[in-house]
């Protein structure tokens, strides 16, 4: 299990902040080089006091909903127990790579003492996150039309779960104090803020005076915090459940919405809730910067088949930090896509596996489905 490393901050900085970085950004599909974007971007306000530059890197990474049906938890009872860990073991050393994985938890972990459940009110196991830590998993969004199915209950039960393991959570809270502590993960030197919304809660109404529990959108409130976030991190990233289900292509409202947070200070947006994959772009802000977005990851592990919901993947983006006297400069580069398929025989043995190596776990033509997905992750960015 590669090594973690994560502080929830909240610091109030003052500096000069300089506006001008690059972003370098590249593509690669089928061994070819598609250069995308060189652009100005932000700089933080960070300097090297002592008068030294030094340069390090990360590399981003998220993958799309974790979304347990009952034929999914039932194929991973052991008897005494669940165990997911196998369903993600052709995975693992993928999901492994990045230095810091987002993982987009779309049901809540109350477990086995809440009574488990599954469409359209989901409650899971416990041992989905123990799995899902172990494949790779730094940091899970919360915030989804799912967060309350069990109530105020499940979501503190869930958040008692990833205090216990240590798993950072972000989009449910526990109180006011918890939702105003902007996550903030230190890796290799660089600061990365998290931020979480849904467009709704499946008609659940929030309980009155705790509005706390989940972040419903709402855009002076996403403003205020976006900004708050820019303050103490180098990157902010946003992940945001949006769209409609099933819909390949975004609409007008999510490429909107899209554009007011990367306009607003939002670095990286990563996409949730339509089930299958929709593309990626870079965007130019009102500021004359670009940022990143991924409009939909899809399914990355769920108990919906066919019609392009069992296809899912991880995107990736390495992001290098320059430090000198005059500031420090963040560049954002490489960004990949890795597609993934949800296999199973007859509702049993489900196993996530690269979407190019699933013929054998019964994808006819598997070869052509990942050039065909690739195609459509990267339509925007050529």
């Amino acid at each position: 299990m590669k090594k973690r490393s994560y502080i929830y901050s909240i610091l109030f900085m003052a500096g000069l902040v300089i506006i001008s970085s690059t972003i370098l950004v590249k593509m690669y599909q089928d061994s070819k080089e598609i250069p995308v974007f060189t652009a100005s971007n932000h700089v933080s306000k960070e300097v090297s006091l002592s008068g030294k530059e030094f340069t390090t890197s990360i590399t981003l990474g998220a993958i799309g909903d974790i979304l347990i049906h009952d034929w999914v938890y039932e194929d991973a009872y052991t008897g005494s127990g669940y165990n997911f860990k196998p369903m993600f073991q052709y995975m693992k050393p993928s999901l492994q790579g990045p230095d810091v994985l987002l993982a987009n938890q779309e049901t809540v972990l109350g477990g086995v003492d809440l009574g488990l459940s599954s469409y359209p009110m989901f409650n899971s196991p416990q041992e989905v996150g123990d799995a899902i830590i172990d494949a790779g998993v730094d940091i899970v969004s919360t915030a989804n039309n799912h967060s309350l199915d069990r109530g105020e209950k499940g979501i503190l039960t869930s958040i008692r779960y990833y205090e216990k393991v240590g798993l950072p959570y972000v989009g449910f809270f526990k109180d006011k104090q918890d939702q105003s502590t902007i996550r903030v993960i230190h890796k290799n030197g660089v600061k990365i803020a998290y931020l979480a919304y849904s467009y709704g809660t499946n008609g659940i109404p929030v309980p009155e005076g705790k509005d706390y529990l989940v972040n419903l959108i709402d855009r002076n409130k996403m403003k205020a915090e976006i900004h708050k976030a820019r303050d103490l991190a180098d990157v902010v990233v946003m992940s945001i459940h949006w769209g409609n289900e099933y819909q390949r292509i975004p609409t007008d409202q999510q490429q909107e919405l899209g554009q007011f947070l990367v306009d607003e200070g939002v670095d990286i947006v990563f996409g949730h809730h339509p089930h299958v994959l929709q593309p990626m772009k870079m965007l130019k802000t009102k500021d004359h910067r670009n940022a990143f977005i991924v409009y939909s990851l899809g399914n990355f592990l769920s108990g919906q088949m066919w019609d392009y919901k069992d296809i899912g993947g991880m995107a990736t983006i390495d992001i290098l930090k320059k430090v000198s006297p005059e500031g420090t400069e963040i560049q954002l580069s490489n960004p990949q896509f890795l597609p993934t398929y949800v296999s199973n025989k007859h509702l049993k043995e489900y196993r996530i596996v690269p979407l190019k190596d699933a013929a054998p776990f019964g994808l006819k033509d598997a070869a052509n489905k990942n050039k065909e997905i690739m195609n459509h992750m990267t339509q925007w960015l050529r």
